[in-house]
């Protein structure tokens, strides 16, 4: 983006952002004191889990063009091995947290390996080959490994899963306020997460992201290595993700193989193409409108999912950029018609004497 067009305010940021990034700061601190309902805050927690995946999601195929459909797999690894190194060494959650985080960033590049030298809907088909092994590979796992009193448990946990290996400390701390100290958490994840694909996409190893994205011949041309540059996102990407899956198997005390279901991943590329893929927004305002109708129609029944199916169609047709690419033309838009008068007047003005 051009600075003289966009002023930049602080840290690199340009001034929508800002008011856009002080406004969610707000809301956030005050949400907790504004809502009583424990199933509303619950609710809410969930759509930052959403929103946290679809912007890496977003990051690798809006902001890279890498069309994987790894992300819930990633996800669930990063789950997965938080429950399972609390469960199998003992370790307190937040320990095993970051370690967790680094396995599923070792996953993803063992993914890249396989899948990067592939394009487009090669790529999209391998990773959810690998997405549907993982799924049954865990579901298939009956055989006994370990004795826990009287019960034998599966490596990974089975069609079960795992279940109270461990939390975050904030029942045993807030008492009856655990789920808010829950929500802190999580929304500091979302946090960091979101300011460091900021970092990511304003930098010039964003640029080199775009271009691959846009026109990979140039960009190779120019010296950009593609497989080097792809397989950097896709691990930078599958950090958050699996970080997300540690938070979320610590804040649900559980996790099993249905967060591998199509659905979950359906869902997330849903919230990402409904906000706007590639842009830096989407991915949150998609969460909103998705996670708020979902809730609505949660009576529905069997129409709920037909309901969610004719949003993501008429958004589509309608607003092939998102919601936000939409609302960055009408701003586009409306910048242009107050400029015009200007330059009607300037044109119109008579030239300084001596000219």
């Amino acid at each position: 983006m051009n600075t003289h067009s966009s002023p930049k305010g602080l840290a690199g940021l340009n001034k929508p952002d800002i008011v856009i990034t002080l406004m969610l700061v707000a809301a956030a601190i005050a949400l907790p004191f504004f809502i009583d309902s424990r199933y509303v805050l619950g609710q809410i927690v969930l759509a930052l889990f959403y929103a946290t995946i679809a912007s890496q999601w977003n990051l690798l195929f809006g902001f890279a063009g890498v069309f994987s459909l790894a992300q819930m797999a990633i996800f669930a690894f990063g789950g997965y091995a938080t429950a399972m190194i609390c469960f199998y060494f003992g370790w307190n959650v937040w320990a095993a947290l970051v370690p967790a985080a680094l396995g599923a960033v070792a996953f993803s590049l063992v993914v890249g390996l396989a899948c990067l030298r592939l394009t487009g809907v090669y790529v999209a088909l391998l990773t959810l080959a690998i997405a549907q092994t993982m799924y049954l590979l865990i579901v298939t796992d009956t055989e006994c490994f370990v004795m826990v009193g009287s019960t034998c448990r599966q490596f990974t946990g089975g069609a079960v899963g795992f279940a109270r290996f461990g939390d975050f400390g904030t029942r045993a701390a807030f008492k009856a306020q655990w789920l808010v100290g829950n929500y802190a958490i999580v929304a500091v994840l979302f946090a960091i997460t979101m300011a460091f694909t900021y970092a990511i996409v304003k930098s010039p190893m964003g640029l080199a992201f775009r271009a691959l994205k846009d026109n990979p011949g140039y960009a190779v041309a120019r010296g950009v290595n593609r497989f080097q540059a792809q397989l950097l996102v896709f691990g930078i990407s599958a950090f958050f993700t699996g970080l997300a899956g540690g938070v979320y198997a610590a804040h649900f005390q559980a996790i099993g193989p249905g967060i591998l279901s199509m659905s979950q991943l359906m869902f997330i590329i849903a919230i990402t193409v409904v906000g706007g893929v590639g842009t830096f927004w989407g991915p949150l305002v998609g969460t909103i409108v998705l996670v708020a109708a979902d809730e609505v129609m949660r009576e529905a029944g069997e129409f709920r999912t037909l309901g969610l199916g004719i949003i993501i169609a008429v958004s589509i047709v309608l607003m092939p950029k998102g919601l936000v690419g939409r609302l960055g033309d009408l701003m586009g838009w409306l910048r242009r018609r107050h400029a015009a008068p200007v330059r009607g007047k300037l044109a119109e003005s008579p030239a300084p004497a001596g000219e």
